[in-house]
């Protein structure tokens, strides 16, 4: 079992938080206006649709790589639907294209193949616990 692990520490001056891993950054916050947001960085929805999301991409390359499929480009949207109080993700929609430089690749069997294999949508399909903790 491996375990992955993120920091995220606010950003002085600002109402936003910036978050890394190993030498990768981001910037996390609210929309302008909201509980003192100032719209610097992606809020918790949207970090959760580009992991989904982000995951997929690269599920689907390392899926091609298996099937010796020759991936040209990759387009995914995810929608996030938003509900209840607190507010959650009732449900997520992903729309994948993939082009690929072989007209007889099985890019619906890519696509399936990837969803089965999608560490972060599997995870949330089953679900997880989060334990949190003051420190």
């Amino acid at each position: 079992m491996a375990t992955v692990s993120v920091s995220l520490r606010s950003v002085t001056d600002t109402g936003a938080a910036m978050g890394w891993a190993g030498g990768h950054t981001v910037v996390i916050d609210r929309n302008s206006g909201k509980a003192g947001g100032t719209g610097l960085g992606f809020n918790g929805a949207q970090m959760l649709g580009l992991a989904i999301g982000g995951c997929f991409c690269n599920d689907l390359r390392y899926k091609a790589e298996e099937m010796g499929i020759t991936i040209v480009s990759i387009a995914v949207d995810v929608a996030l639907e938003l509900g209840g109080q607190p507010s959650r993700v009732l449900g997520c929609d992903l729309a994948v294209t993939v082009m690929s430089d072989d007209a007889n690749a099985d890019i619906a069997g890519l696509v399936a193949q990837s969803e089965q294999a999608s560490t972060i949508g599997q995870s949330v399909i089953t679900g997880f616990p989060v334990r949190v903790r003051a420190s």
